[in-house]
C-alpha cells in the first residue's frame, strides 16, 4: 500500500512540475509575444502603419443590467478603428434591454444573418445612433452558446472576440489580438484575464489587493496560475483545451466550419475542443495564448457564488470527456490535447481526487498514532512545498509579463498564499468531487450574481 501511495503521489505531481518548468520564459515560442505592451497609438508612432483586421466583439447578455453600463463605457476606450460591438440580449427578464436602448439610443438595423448556425428567434436587430459601431440583437432566451451563435451570424468582421458582460478590455487589447492574428496559422486564441476587482488606474502595470476580500484574493492567485503557468505550458505543447469564455478570439470562418457553439454547460471548453478536433490533421493551424491582450473580469465575492461557478466548471470538464470521448480515444497518444485532457484533467485532476481522499482516510483509520503523525507531516509538507512553489512562480511570471501588485500588498499576498494552501485547496477538491458526481443529476447553467459595482468610475471601490 505504501508503495502504491508513493507511486500515485509521484504521478499526481508530475504534470504540475512539468508545467512549472515548461512555463518559464526560455521555452517561449518565437511568435508567442506580440510586443503590444502600450496603446495602439504609441505602437503606430514607433513602428509606422499597422494594418488592422476587422474585429467583431460579441457580448452575450442575460440579466446584466447591473454591469452593462461598465461594459459600454469600456468599449469607448479601445484604441482601435476597425471593430464593432454586438450585444446579444438573450431574453433578459430585467432591465438590460431598456438600459441598452437608453445608453445607445437604438434604431432598427438592416443587418441580416448568414443562415449557417441555428439559434433561437431574433426579435430585432438594432444599431446605436450615438456609436454606429455598436449593435444590439434582441432574441428569445436560449443560453450563452445560443446567444454567441446568433452574434456570429450577424457579425460583419473576420475576427470574433467573445467576452462576458463583466469583462473589460485594456485599451491595447485589440491591437495585441490584431498583431497575433497576422500569423495566418492562428485560428483561435485566448487573451490574458486578470481579476476586475484588482484593476487599478494603471491596468497594464499594477494590480491591487487592498479592497479585495480573501475569497477574491485567492482567486487572483488561481488565475495567475491558470494563465501564466498552465495555459502557457499547454499552448507550447499544442494542448490547450480551454479558451476562457471571458476573453476568447476566433477566426469567424473557423467557427462556421466547426458548427458554432454547442448548447452545453461548458461552451468555452467545448468550442476549444471542437477547433482542436478540426485542426488535428492540419499541422499549419494552431491555437495560441496572447499574453499581451489584457482583459479584466469580475469574480465571485461570496462562497455561494464561487461554488456555483466552480461546480459548473467541473461539470463542463466531465461533459466534454463524455462528448469528445471518441476523439480522445482515437488520438490519445498522437495529439497532445487528448493526452493532457485525459491523463491530467480527467485522471489526475478528477479521478485522483477520489483516490487520494480514500487513501488518506484509509491511512488515518488503520495506521497507528505515530504512523498517522508521520503520514500527515509528510502529506502537509509536500502540500506546503508544492503550494508555495506554484504560487511564487505564478507571482514571478506575473511580474515577468509586466504586472506588479501595489506597494503594501506584500502581507496580503503572504496571507493569501497561506489561505490558498491550507484552506482553498481542500475546498477545491470538494468542488472537483461534488461537481463530477452532480453532473449526472443536474446540468443547469447556474449564473453567478454580479456585484453591480460601477468599475468605470474612478472613485468606485474595487471589491468588498
Amino acid at each position: 500500500m505504501d508503495l502504491f501511495i508513493t507511486i500515485f503521489f509521484l504521478i499526481s505531481v508530475t504534470f504540475p512540475v512539468l508545467h512549472l518548468y515548461h512555463c518559464l520564459p526560455f521555452f517561449r515560442n518565437n511568435d508567442e509575444k506580440t510586443g503590444i505592451t502600450s496603446g495602439l497609438k504609441q505602437w503606430k508612432h514607433q513602428h509606422g502603419y499597422v494594418k488592422e483586421a476587422g474585429i467583431s466583439i460579441l457580448v452575450p447578455c442575460y440579466n446584466e443590467e447591473s454591469i452593462i453600463e461598465t461594459s459600454i463605457a469600456s468599449m469607448k476606450t479601445l484604441e482601435y478603428s476597425k471593430f464593432e460591438v454586438v450585444y446579444i440580449n438573450d431574453g433578459s427578464s430585467d432591465g438590460t434591454m431598456d438600459d441598452l436602448n437608453n445608453m445607445l439610443d437604438l434604431k432598427k438595423s438592416e443587418l441580416s444573418p448568414q443562415g449557417r448556425l441555428n439559434h433561437e428567434e431574433v426579435k430585432g436587430v438594432y444599431q446605436s445612433q450615438l456609436y454606429p459601431h455598436m449593435y444590439v440583437i434582441d432574441k428569445e432566451n436560449g443560453g450563452k452558446a445560443d446567444a454567441l451563435n446568433a452574434g456570429i451570424e450577424y457579425s460583419q468582421k473576420d475576427l470574433v472576440v467573445t467576452l462576458d458582460a463583466d469583462t473589460i478590455l485594456a485599451e491595447n487589447a485589440l491591437a495585441a489580438v490584431n498583431k497575433a492574428f497576422e500569423d495566418q496559422g492562428v485560428v483561435a486564441a485566448g487573451g490574458m484575464v486578470h481579476v476586475l476587482q484588482t484593476k487599478t488606474n494603471e491596468p497594464l502595470k499594477r494590480l491591487s489587493l487592498k479592497t479585495a476580500n480573501m475569497l477574491v484574493r485567492v482567486q487572483v492567485l488561481d488565475f495567475l496560475k491558470a494563465f501564466y503557468i498552465s495555459k502557457l505550458s499547454l499552448v507550447r505543447f499544442k494542448a490547450l483545451a480551454v479558451i476562457s469564455g471571458a476573453f476568447g478570439v476566433f477566426r469567424k470562418d473557423i467557427l462556421f466550419k466547426v458548427g458554432g457553439y454547442r448548447n452545453s454547460i461548458g461552451e468555452d471548453i467545448d468550442i476549444t475542443l471542437r477547433i482542436q478536433r478540426f485542426i488535428a490533421d492540419k499541422k499549419q493551424l494552431k491555437i495560441t495564448f496572447i499574453a499581451d491582450a489584457i482583459g479584466y473580469t469580475e469574480l465571485p465575492e461570496t462562497w455561494k457564488d464561487l461554488t456555483k461557478q466552480r461546480l459548473r466548471w467541473q461539470k463542463a470538464y466531465v461533459d466534454c470527456v463524455i462528448h469528445f470521448w471518441a476523439f480522445f480515444l482515437k488520438t490519445l497518444f498522437t495529439k497532445p490535447v487528448s493526452f493532457f485532457y485525459i491523463f491530467e484533467t480527467f485522471l489526475i485532476g478528477t479521478i485522483a481526487a477520489y483516490i487520494m481522499t480514500g487513501l488518506v482516510t484509509y491511512n488515518l483509520v488503520t495506521s497507528s498514532e505515530n504512523s498517522i503523525i508521520a503520514y500527515m507531516f509528510f502529506y502537509l509538507f509536500f502540500l506546503f512545498l508544492f503550494g508555495v512553489l506554484y504560487d511564487l512562480v505564478a507571482i514571478r511570471m506575473n511580474k515577468h509579463y509586466g504586472f506588479r501588485f501595489q506597494k503594501g500588498d506584500g502581507f496580503r499576498v503572504l496571507g493569501t498564499i497561506l489561505f490558498d494552501i491550507f484552506v482553498y485547496r481542500f475546498v477545491a477538491v470538494f468542488y472537483v468531487m461534488y461537481g463530477s458526481i452532480s453532473y449526472f443529476f443536474n446540468k443547469k447553467w447556474n449564473k453567478v450574481s454580479r456585484t453591480g459595482r460601477k468599475y468605470h468610475q474612478k472613485n468606485s471601490e474595487t471589491a468588498a
